[in-house]
């Protein structure tokens, strides 16, 4: 029996998919007795609120359908651009939110965030996260918290049951994250093959030159199954100055 090669933008649709079955799998019990046993308590340093500590923050659609209502002028594409067609335009899974030149989160005010009550879901959950990568000997596991011992508070007592609503919380992001990024590779997929279009690393890297030298740029960003054209200079990720390495 020959067996067909998935093509590269299959293979990561696979792997998509595979990663988000584990999260589903993963047990509502483990992982609530984590963040039992880790008892973050957050001490309002506000370091999470920086591209220095989290690089930049991006949205699901539910989030930026909210801050298209709040700010839209605060949106951009994410950074890090997926794909890159033969005519230079990127495609990127969703939105980001700008930052200042401090590289401090848009929305924070004098240490505090001003959109608390409807805040991103990200900001909800985090420090909390599920998913599997790489430990320093290359092999991989699963990940629950971001930057341990680098901010807040440990070792605090949560409730059983607020640390039962965190874990059910936590992977309903992940899943969420996990269904975009299969929808957009999908939908790149689909939009490739409809229009006889490919990824080309060549004029990606071409295309990035030009955008590190403050030219102008096209992103397909998908948003709500689809996808929105963006015209957009390295300039316009944050009013000021650029706050963090793109691409």
């Amino acid at each position: 029996m020959i067996k067909l090669t998935p093509k590269p933008i299959e293979s990561l649709i696979i792997q998509k998919k595979q990663a988000l079955r584990g999260v589903i799998d993963y047990p509502d019990k483990t992982l609530s007795s984590i963040i039992r046993e880790i008892g973050f308590k957050c001490d309002l340093c506000a370091r999470c609120c920086t591209a220095e500590f989290n690089d930049h923050v991006f949205l699901l659609d539910t989030d930026a359908a909210r801050i298209k209502q709040i700010a839209p002028d605060a949106l951009v594409p994410a950074p890090y651009y997926e794909f890159c067609d033969r005519e230079g335009r990127f495609y990127v899974s969703g939105y980001a939110l700008k930052s200042r030149p401090d590289g401090s989160c848009i929305f924070l005010e004098q240490g505090r965030c001003s959109i608390y009550s409807q805040r991103l879901t990200i900001c909800r959950i985090y420090p909390y996260m599920l998913h599997r990568e790489a430990d320093e000997d290359g092999n991989m596991d699963w990940r629950q918290i971001s930057g341990l011992n680098e901010h807040g508070c440990y070792h605090t007592v949560i409730e059983d049951g607020q640390c039962r609503r965190i874990a059910v919380e936590t992977k309903e992001y992940e899943i969420a994250f996990l269904e975009q990024e299969i929808g957009f590779l999908e939908a790149v997929d689909a939009h490739f093959g409809d229009n006889g279009l490919r990824h080309v690393q060549g004029i990606y890297d071409k295309q990035m030159r030009h955008f590190r030298n403050g030219g102008g740029i096209e992103v397909m960003v998908y948003y709500g199954r689809g996808f929105e054209k963006n015209l957009v200079r390295i300039s316009d990720y944050v009013s000021g100055g650029v706050s963090f390495v793109i691409g």
